[in-house]
């Protein structure tokens, strides 16, 4: 990934994380393994774990403790009901975005049909 991805990637980790944790529930590397099959191989584990403590301090995830096989027990996160709304506004906002973006990408693409409506 580029510096320019990266950097946007920033703005809406937070809401790619919420959006996987919607479908079920899951724990700090089972959350980077599905970012990964979903294409975004560079991001960090650490980055993962911050953006949960911050989630969780900010009341948008409910935590299990889960006993584990390998050490001490693992943290499962769910989506709660605020972090539902945080997410329903994250949809809102990137379907806006993307919109916005696509009309644009478009005036520029094909400067001539923006003059004839």
């Amino acid at each position: 990934m580029g510096k320019q991805t990266t950097e946007m990637l920033k703005g809406t980790l937070e809401g790619i994380v919420l959006a996987i944790l919607a479908v079920r529930p899951a724990y700090g590397y089972e959350i980077t393994s599905r970012l990964r099959e979903q294409g975004f191989v560079d991001i960090a584990e650490g980055t993962i774990y911050a953006l949960l403590v911050r989630i969780e301090q900010r009341g948008l995830v409910d935590v299990q403790k889960v006993p584990s096989e390998k050490g001490p027990p693992r943290k499962v996160y769910s989506l709660n009901a605020s972090g539902g709304e945080v997410l329903a506004e994250f949809w809102r906002t990137w379907g806006f975005l993307a919109e916005r973006i696509e009309q644009l990408h478009h005036a520029i693409e094909h400067p001539r049909e923006e003059g004839e409506h």
